[in-house]
C-alpha cells in the first residue's frame, strides 16, 4: 500500500482507475469531463467541487466551459504525479456529480 502522498505505479493507478470509469490519467494527470444539459449545472458543479478541495486541502485543474467542466489533478508535492490524493478527491467528486446531472 502506498502512501498518500508517494506516487502510485503503473499497476496501482490502474486498479484505481477500474474503479473510476470515465476517469483516465493522461500526461501524469488524473482526467475527467463532464458534460451537463445546462451551463449553470456545470457552473455549480465546479463550485461544488472546488468546496471539496478545500475540505480536502488538495486541488485540481477546473475547466468549465459551455456545458462542460473537466477535471485534471496530480499531486505536485510528489513530483507532479498521481497519488492517493488524486483518487481521493476523485471518488468525491464521482459522488456528487450525478446530483448535478452530470454525465
Amino acid at each position: 500500500m502506498t502512501a498518500q502522498g508517494q506516487p502510485l505505479g503503473e499497476e496501482e493507478i490502474q486498479e484505481r482507475l477500474a474503479q473510476l470509469p470515465g476517469w483516465s490519467v493522461e500526461d501524469d494527470l488524473l482526467r475527467r469531463s463532464y458534460s451537463f444539459d445546462e451551463n449553470f449545472a456545470a457552473a455549480a458543479a465546479l463550485l461544488h467541487v472546488a468546496a471539496i478541495q478545500e475540505e480536502l486541502g488538495h486541488h485540481a485543474v477546473l475547466t468549465l466551459s459551455y456545458q462542460q467542466l473537466r477535471v485534471a489533478v496530480n499531486t505536485h508535492s510528489a513530483g507532479g504525479r498521481v497519488t492517493d490524493l488524486d483518487f481521493d478527491l476523485a471518488r468525491r467528486v464521482e459522488k456528487i456529480a450525478p446530483g448535478h446531472g452530470a454525465r
